[in-house]
């Protein structure tokens, strides 16, 4: 399969730290960042390379020539003038001939890229766009999508956002299949050319993209692993940090992670018996400080909630994932994020007015039954014995055992815990 790097940015947001070599030369921990790149992919059989220069191209070229002493082969394509970050595409469209990999070289990664291929595959997509929560996400564009991943909508940064939206930010790396560059309509002989005095580009994003929203065939391939652009000199001293402590290694799927599982109610937010209203969701105080402990620390932040609400009919699916949205939405503006969220629909008690019978059943995934639990474990490649389960109720101390977890209780009685606190933060100050 084949790889297509761009690295032709003239990075002039870092231009303080690097203004004689390119962005993707920048080295951390003694190597440039598109070298780490390239050791990322080889590991995993990505050896057949298109780098795409521009700025300083040179530069590359010199130091990876044909790539065979980084144990890959290596072309190169120079857009000599800025094509946009996919007029190059165009111009390769030739020895574009089956789905490939495209990635940007000033990103700093280290990913499970078979999985993110395999998702591809699985969904028959055209487009698979990496995506995960971020830190910033309102700054950010959004993807909203469908509970199959389908991409319904593409936020831009200067789009309106709806008020409450899922933390999910394309992270800048595609499994594309080239035919979408035919269905775009653009006339790749007049990249690069002079047209009403302008030089005509193509933005992979507005242009090539997102025309694909609500078509079915472009997909959100969410992922905890560690993407983060280092385009600031803050992103930059900010991913040099976690590179020596072996965060960026350690998040790839290959590698067994280590999770906090929280519960929800009375745990992240303000508890009201069964949520049922939008309005009565609020954060607790300390938990936006805890939850970026959390993000720090290199453990995933997993919710794990039994929500018999949908089965009493009393609150849709849709009206939950509002409600969740509502969660992710006030924990990014503090900077904080949730990995991932599993609930339990179910309840086993029937006789309410406007229940769903089919999910008024004895289920595996209610806790203190450990189902979610071990979902997780099986969808991230979760060590639980490495792992904690934080909440206020016996069940979710139950649960976290049975799933072989340590456990914090956020309260004062005793169900057999490992610890006792009396926060979230408490709780995640004493794990970390």
């Amino acid at each position: 399969m084949k790889t297509v790097i761009m690295a032709g940015g003239k990075g002039t947001r870092i231009s303080s730290l690097a203004s004689d070599i390119p962005k993707p030369m920048i080295q951390i921990d003694g190597k440039p960042v598109l070298e780490h790149e390239i050791e990322c992919l080889r590991a995993q059989g990505f050896t057949n390379l298109i780098i795409t220069v521009s700025h300083l191209g040179q530069v590359i070229m010199d130091y990876f020539g044909d790539g065979s002493s980084f144990g890959t082969h290596i072309q190169y394509f120079n857009e000599g003038s800025p094509l946009g970050n996919a007029g190059a595409l165009f111009q390769l469209r030739d020895q574009l001939d089956d789905d490939f990999l495209l990635l940007n070289a000033d990103v700093v990664f280290d990913v499970d890229f078979n999985r993110f291929v395999e998702f591809h595959r699985a969904h028959s997509s055209l487009v698979t766009l990496f995506t995960h929560p971020n830190s910033h996400p309102y700054d950010s564009g959004i993807l909203i999508a469908d509970g199959a991943g389908k991409v319904e909508q593409w936020l831009t940064k200067e789009d309106t956002r709806p008020q409450w939206y899922q933390n999910r930010v394309n992270a800048g790396l595609h499994v594309i299949n080239p035919a979408v560059l035919d269905m775009t309509g653009i006339d790749g002989s007049t990249i690069g050319t002079v047209v009403n005095g302008k030089i005509v580009k193509v933005d992979l994003d507005r242009q090539v993209l997102k025309p694909l929203c609500a078509t079915g065939k472009m997909f959100c391939y969410d992922s905890p692993e560690y993407v983060k652009d280092m385009g600031t000199p803050e992103r930059y001293r900010s991913v040099c940090s976690d590179f020596n402590k072996g965060l960026v290694y350690a998040k790839n799927l290959k590698n067994k992670q280590r999770a906090i599982f929280l519960d929800r109610d009375g745990t992240i937010n303000k508890y009201v018996g069964f949520l049922r209203n939008i309005q009565d969701f609020e954060l607790l105080p300390d938990v936006p400080a805890a939850i970026r402990a959390i993000n720090a620390s290199g453990y995933l932040a997993i919710i794990i909630t039994n929500q018999p609400v949908i089965a009493r009919g009393e609150v849709t699916v849709s009206e939950l994932k509002e409600i969740h949205n509502k969660m992710e939405t006030l924990l990014g503006v503090e900077g904080a994020y949730i990995d991932a969220i599993y609930y339990c629909p179910h309840h086993p008690d029937k006789g309410y007015a406007g229940e769903i019978q089919s999910l008024k059943i004895d289920c595996d995934c209610r806790k203190p039954k450990p189902g979610l639990l071990i979902q997780a474990s099986r969808e991230y490649n979760i060590d639980l014995t490495h792992s904690w389960m934080i909440g206020d109720s016996k069940n979710d101390i139950l649960a976290g055992k049975a799933a072989g977890c340590k456990t914090v209780l956020i309260g004062h009685d005793q169900y057999g815990q490992d610890k006792s606190a009396i926060s979230l933060l408490d709780a995640i100050t004493q794990i970390l």
